[in-house]
């Protein structure tokens, strides 16, 4: 059966059919779910028989239990799942079939189809972000006081806790989460009614199918809305950015899992070995993931690049969509509920990140700032410290085993106090908001915590 054939006297190529055929059979529910609620509205409004809008509907459940059972013949001549599911309505309930698609084109079917996908998407990813996020809560409200070095250019800069690290991405996957609710809204927007590109010429009831299918507006132009795709944009876009700071994550798992830091242990069931090399723990979750923030980075610019050069409205090239938003949730989805798993178990070695916490000469800011809040110029004081670390280099010592006299030496306002500058000093004197201090760490966690409620 072809939807568009009265125009044609020769039959379509193989390879044509092959080739326009949609990739979009596992998408059956949310198309269905559009039907029914367009059969209902038709009956409801008039436009055709309460009587045929209850046979389409009995027959579209029947269509779901056979798509369910395996029950079908999936042919590239129907092209899409739209005409499959026209033609299984019609052998479930003959020519009455023919009336559900009064009053709406494919053009503004798929993109209500794509609008529930992406709803749907963004509904399940939005769930799972919320999910690892309380598990940075909990990780953090355990490591509130584990001490450890903090980086800038990979170089030990200043001591923090880990659960103030931990909470970094906390507040990035928050962001995340608020991006797809963001987006969630805009996608909220009912196109049925909009037809081929023009809206349609029968007294449709577009809020009563809105309301059943759970969107919050109307499209107010036809012609945006058989063409519009921003939304999928959004959708990609935002996981782009998640997978990304996945991929920061890994990275750091990968290092810190590394004999050079031996900052965590990987847990078994989240790692793989080597087929060469019997000692070998892998944290091949971390590096798939790291590996995949480029597919769905793809999947961005395909998109883009097949939108850059559409006239309106509807153009076949919008078919290339799905594939996009389908191998992005494939993507994204699985890792955040591996990671989270995975976070989970992860063995964090206290011992050994406090001991590399103190090297490096971390405090010397601390230093410096002693000399600050006696008045010295902050410029002035880096200057002196980082003299003072010099001297630490040559003697192959740290600061705080620096003699005295040599502070005093270095600058007249430093008394034998300086020396009990330490790493739990420094960590309790950034007690702000926003800092590394236990006490800030706490607050964090509750506040992030709150967020997700």
């Amino acid at each position: 059966m072809r939807t568009w054939g009265g125009r044609f006297s020769d039959n379509t190529d193989a390879l044509t059919l092959q080739y326009t055929a949609g990739a979009d059979r596992s998408l059956y529910a949310f198309d269905i779910a559009g039907s029914m609620a367009h059969a209902r509205m038709l009956g409801h409004a008039g436009i055709i028989s309460v009587e045929d809008s209850e046979k389409i509907l009995t027959g579209l459940n029947s269509v779901t239990e056979r798509i369910q059972k395996g029950d079908v013949e999936w042919r590239p001549e129907y092209e899409d799942i739209h005409t499959h599911i026209e033609v299984l309505l019609r052998e479930e309930i003959g020519e009455v079939a023919g009336r559900l698609h009064t009053g709406r084109s494919r053009n503004d079917q798929v993109a209500l189809l794509n609008r529930l996908l992406v709803r749907h998407l963004c509904d399940e990813v939005i769930v799972d972000l919320e999910e690892l996020i309380g598990v940075f809560c909990s990780l953090a409200s355990e490591h509130v006081n584990t001490v450890m070095p903090g980086y800038t250019h990979l170089q030990h800069a200043q001591p923090i806790t880990l659960g103030h690290h931990l909470l970094a991405y906390g507040e990035m996957f928050l962001r995340d989460r608020d991006r797809f609710l963001d987006c969630r809204v805009r996608v909220n927007v009912l196109p049925l009614g909009s037809g081929a590109l023009a809206g349609s010429p029968y007294p449709l009831n577009r809020q009563m199918v809105a309301e059943e299918l759970g969107f919050e507006a109307l499209s107010r132009n036809s012609l945006d809305a058989t063409s519009d795709r921003d939304y999928a944009v959004e959708f990609v876009s935002a996981a782009a950015l998640t997978q990304m700071h996945i991929s920061r994550l890994a990275e750091e798992i990968i290092l810190w899992s590394s004999t050079e830091f031996s900052f965590v242990r990987l847990p078994d069931s989240f790692a793989t070995g080597s087929s060469m090399m019997p000692q070998k723990k892998n944290a091949d979750v971390a590096e798939l993931a790291r590996g995949r923030a480029g597919r769905i980075y793809g999947e961005l610019m395909a998109l883009l690049t097949t939108l850059k050069g559409l006239p309106l409205a509807y153009n076949r090239d919008l078919q290339e969509d799905k594939p996009s938003i389908l191998a992005t949730g494939e993507v994204l989805i699985p890792t955040l509920r591996i990671f989270r798993e995975m976070l989970k178990q992860l063995e964090f070695d206290n011992e050994r990140m406090r001991d590399s916490a103190a090297l490096g000469f971390t405090l010397a800011t601390d230093v410096a700032d002693y000399l600050v809040k006696k008045g010295v110029p902050f410029r002035e004081a880096h200057q002196v410290v980082g003299g003072l670390v010099l001297l630490a280099e040559q003697k192959n010592c740290d600061l705080n085993e620096l003699p005295f006299n040599t502070y005093q030496q270095a600058h007249v306002l430093f008394e034998e106090d300086v020396l009990e500058i330490s790493i739990e000093s420094a960590l309790a004197e950034r007690d702000l908001l926003g800092g590394t201090a236990p006490s800030q760490v706490r607050e964090a966690v509750e506040l992030l915590r709150n967020q997700l409620t």
